[in-house]
């Protein structure tokens, strides 16, 4: 009984209005699919919960690439994997050219990641576009039924024949904007998590080959002061 009461309001739908309504209605099941699988793709490879690289690059940073590998396998998300794979080959690496070659593997290798991650964004982009497209077709349709049959009733108009046209022809719009705007919505935060997944990407592997040393502390008083004065002009002195 549960499921029978949405499966007879769809049914009524489609009654009501006629195949325009029923390809929405696939279009909608198309879309559901689609940010179903991309709710399950995200989830099980972590994709937008990149801040625990963010200490790992810290550890590598500052020299214990050990623990900053170690950091990265308690954790399996495919930015995680990436990232342990950078350090793998730049552990490896001493020459700086090397490394300029890897950071560029590694940005096409980040590039096609991103590109499987996207896979599907298309097809949402085309739902949200045609879906209210395809209800304005039916109601345009509708509209033309339902004056046809006011010009055939010639002079015995029945105003209520025209006005349950009218809303006939005006639920297909409504079905099609009901389609898009929740896909917009998934397509929405779909992007924003690819988003905070690129930025991540391009930060660990610029920490990983370019690694920036903490800062040395400042040499006491009197070694700058014996700097400055070996500086100095021999005028000044």
């Amino acid at each position: 009984m549960m499921l029978a009461n949405p499966l007879d309001r769809a049914a009524e739908l489609v009654a009501l209005g006629g195949p325009v309504v029923a390809l929405l209605l696939a279009v909608s099941v198309v879309a559901l699919a689609i940010v179903l699988y991309k709710l399950v793709q995200y989830v099980r490879l972590g994709t937008g919960h990149d801040g625990h690289v963010d200490e790992a690059i810290r550890l590598w940073q500052a020299g214990d690439q050990a623990a900053a590998r170690s950091h990265l396998a308690e954790r399996q998300t495919v930015l995680a994997e990436l990232v342990a794979a950078a350090m793998s080959h730049a552990a490896t690496t001493g020459d700086r050219t090397s490394r300029a070659d890897l950071e560029d593997r590694f940005a096409v290798e980040a590039a096609q990641q991103l590109q499987r991650l996207q896979s599907g964004f298309r097809a949402l982009e085309s739902i949200v576009q045609v879906a209210p497209l395809i209800g304005l077709f039916g109601t345009v349709l509708g509209m033309i039924e339902a004056f046809r049959q006011l010009q055939n009733a010639g002079n015995s108009v029945d105003p209520s024949l025209l006005a349950g046209g009218i809303w006939v022809a005006l639920l297909t719009t409504a079905v099609g904007l009901a389609v898009a705007m929740p896909t917009a919505v998934c397509l929405s935060f779909f992007e924003s998590r690819i988003s905070s997944h690129r930025l991540a990407i391009e930060q660990a592997l610029t920490g990983v080959f370019n690694p920036v040393r903490l800062v040395e502390p400042a040499p006491p008083a009197a070694s700058r002061d014996v700097a400055a004065t070996r500086a100095a002009p021999a005028h000044a002195r």
